[in-house]
């Protein structure tokens, strides 16, 4: 029988993502981060419990401690903008904790239509666009991680995401079910937390998406890291940076990555990687795509034989 636990919040791992009990373990857990020297207060000598009290952000945000203890309770629905910027502030919100604490507010508004499945397709023109990138690995993902579209090169560098059927294309199976992800990410634990972090920036979101629901219920049935990064509740802003690999073909890459969103698909991401000129990763990444290239070659000579037999050519459309 699948293992279950809690969350720092007390709630189920794989229960409702949003709601009173998100705002409050969100609110708590900003808190707990803080001390009173961080915004200024003076030292309050021990305390039981790491971080600020609650009184201490009141005054801090301007607001009465009765009305924050309500807050923190989840009764966050109609608090105007106004006080939520200034909540923000007092915890020192970044700018994806501020967006993730709007939404959590937006997503406790009672809903006048029942939450519905939305799949945003990707556009032809995206994908003409991912096949022109030559040297550049690149895909195209939703809130959910879920790999929906990519070059080339982009496949060859997710190949072992990819290539396994059971994780539907899908990132955060393979971080946190797949045993080779230890090996394919030199920072295992960095990987975790940027995709749980994710996970819940799109939970804040999308709280009514039931693919999303049932995706973290799976993972924190089967995975404890999951379940234990989950609550910490933290999320993220995932615009560029530096990612390493150690690709089962090629070995290492450091390739600098740059993701966009689709104003002309809401809700999707373009993802680019790039190697630095003349260093071992872009040597590596070269090499990626000399074996990507004999992969393709591979599959099509596999599937003119098929279509030799049977008459008819093989399809290649992944559908979930």
């Amino acid at each position: 029988m699948p293992e279950r636990s809690t969350d720092r919040g007390g709630a189920r791992a794989g229960d409702k993502t949003t709601g009173r009990a998100a705002i409050r373990d969100f609110l708590a857990t900003r808190r707990a981060k803080l001390s009173p020297e961080q915004v200024g207060l003076p030292h309050a000598g021990h305390r039981r419990v790491p971080g600020l009290r609650r009184e201490e952000v009141a005054v801090i945000a301007g607001v009465s401690p009765d009305w924050y203890n309500r807050l923190e309770k989840g009764h966050i629905s109609g608090v105007s903008d106004d006080v939520l910027d200034a909540v923000a502030r007092a915890l020192q919100l970044d700018e994806a904790e501020r967006q993730h604490l709007f939404n959590l507010a937006r997503a406790a508004k009672p809903a006048r239509n029942p939450p519905r499945r939305v799949r945003t397709p990707v556009p032809a023109s995206v994908q003409r666009v991912l096949d022109s990138m030559s040297g550049t690995a690149a895909f195209v993902r939703n809130g959910r991680l879920d790999i929906l579209a990519s070059n080339i090169l982009g496949r060859a560098l997710y190949s072992p995401v990819l290539d396994q059927p059971a994780h539907r294309a899908n990132i955060a199976r393979f971080d946190f079910l797949d045993p080779r992800a230890g090996d394919y990410y030199p920072d295992y634990d960095g990987a975790l937390a940027v995709a749980v972090a994710l996970l819940r920036t799109e939970a804040g979101r999308n709280p009514h998406d039931p693919d999303l629901t049932a995706l973290i219920g799976e993972l924190a049935t089967q995975s404890e890291a999951f379940r234990t990064r989950w609550g910490a509740h933290d999320v993220r802003l995932h615009r560029g940076g530096i990612k390493t690999f150690n690709h089962p073909a090629v070995g290492h890459l450091e390739l600098a990555y740059d993701s966009m969103e689709l104003v002309a698909a809401p809700g999707l991401v373009l993802t680019a990687y790039t190697a630095k000129p003349a260093t071992a990763s872009a040597d590596n990444l070269a090499l990626l795509a000399t074996w990507a290239a004999t992969e393709a070659q591979a599959q099509a000579g596999s599937a003119s034989d098929r279509r030799d037999i049977t008459g008819h050519p093989e399809s290649h459309t992944v559908t979930d």
